[in-house]
């Protein structure tokens, strides 16, 4: 089989589906005000880009399309975070302005293409990018997926992001992939009278995934309130 050569303009005419992990608040700002700022991007770069629902600390950002689709979505999502950065610069004594930082969710059994033997390949992104890159050690909790962060310019990302594209797919996930998905932020739980509640804002909720045994006493745990 031929090895997939980027065009000069990074285009492959290939489908492919890249995963993001971000933050509550980073997720807002690809959404933008009733949905505006995604849509523009979908529109725009011609990618599919879905958010994942849930009420988590972290959500999944799946990227799919071609790959210059792809490439146009990610530089659209690096210059964004940039313009949110240069923003909260604007009430802040910070001279120096950090990075951007993207962090991919990769399979861990392309991992070890991206680093190469002795981190090699990664090493040869570092220098041919300027963008930082890191695999992590360990898989994300109850999945075979580590996260790769890349953190620089957004030019140097998307020159980044291109080069990850094209190992991956040199070398395609081995086996099943069992996707990272993150668990959504607990609330504390009260015992009262046999049931569960979980607390939000002000209202104690009826528990909807557990039943509870009737108790003789109420049993308080991990809770604000005095017993009764």
């Amino acid at each position: 089989m031929e090895p997939i050569k980027v065009q000069s303009e990074g285009g492959l005419n290939v489908t492919l589906t890249i995963r993001l992990l971000m933050h509550g608040k980073e997720v807002g700002s690809i959404i933008g005000k009733k949905g505006e700022t995604v849509k523009k991007m979908r529109e725009e770069s011609g990618a599919r880009i879905n958010i994942s629902e849930g009420n988590c600390p972290e959500r999944i950002v799946t990227i799919t399309g071609p790959t210059d689709a792809i490439f146009k979505a990610f530089a659209m999502i690096a210059y964004k975070f940039e313009e949110d950065i240069i923003n909260s610069m604007s009430n802040s004594p910070a001279t120096s302005k950090p990075p951007v930082t993207l962090r991919l969710v990769v399979p861990a059994s392309q991992c070890g293409s991206l680093i190469g033997k002795g981190g090699s390949k990664i090493k040869e992104m570092r220098e041919s990018t300027g963008a930082q890159v890191q695999v992590a050690g360990d898989m994300l909790p109850n999945s075979t997926e580590r996260a790769v962060t890349i953190s620089g310019a957004p030019e140097a990302i998307i020159q980044c992001v291109k080069q990850i594209c094209v190992v991956m797919l040199e070398s395609p996930p081995k086996g099943a992939t069992i996707p990272y998905r993150p668990k959504p932020a607990s609330a504390p739980v009260i015992f009262s009278g046999g049931q569960a509640y979980t607390i939000q804002g002000q209202y104690a909720i009826p528990h909807p995934d557990q039943v509870w045994m009737p108790v003789t006493r109420p049993v308080v745990m991990n809770s604000p309130f005095p017993m009764i």
